[in-house]
């Protein structure tokens, strides 16, 4: 009997998964969506396998975060000169470009490998509900699938 009979090329198809963020806190949803990008959700889960799905995230100026994250968080990126440290607030961040967000706050949960842009590039997000992806979603996040407080069991 052969080993590998699990690695099917059935098991490593790539499913689509679509996320509305409206309303959503930032870090559980990207917590939810690193782990799909991954593939951990998945039987044939190999970390050296890049055997993760695509998710569509949509409503992204729509996010929100808690406590007081929106007046304190600041998003840095330095261009390697001598004094050339952006720093953008995030809610000017919210209003430009709500899209780099959400990809920052997926990144950073990722693993920093070089499989981390290959995931990456099977993120997509879009500051509206309208997406060019619709024929491709089969599957569609709700409350229990990204770990919000109340898909966790009741302790008894």
């Amino acid at each position: 009997m052969s080993q590998a009979i699990g690695k099917t090329a059935l098991a490593y198809a790539r499913v689509w998964h679509l996320v509305d963020a409206k309303e959503r806190v930032l870090g559980r949803m990207a917590t939810g969506i690193a782990t799909t990008l991954m593939g951990k959700h998945k039987p044939i889960y190999d970390p050296a396998a890049d055997c993760g799905d695509y998710v569509v995230v949509i409503n992204a100026k729509h996010v929100k975060v808690t406590g007081r994250k929106a007046e304190q968080k600041v998003y840095r990126s330095h261009s390697g000169f001598p004094g050339g440290l952006k720093e953008i607030p995030y809610k000017t961040m919210l209003e430009k470009n709500p899209e780099q967000i959400i990809i920052k706050a997926v990144s950073g949960m990722l693993p920093k490998n070089r499989l981390r842009d290959y995931r990456l590039g099977r993120l997509l997000v879009y500051p509206d509900a309208e997406h060019p992806h619709e024929n491709n979603i089969i599957k569609r996040f709700d409350e229990a699938l990204v770990g919000t407080p109340e898909s966790k069991p009741a302790k008894k």
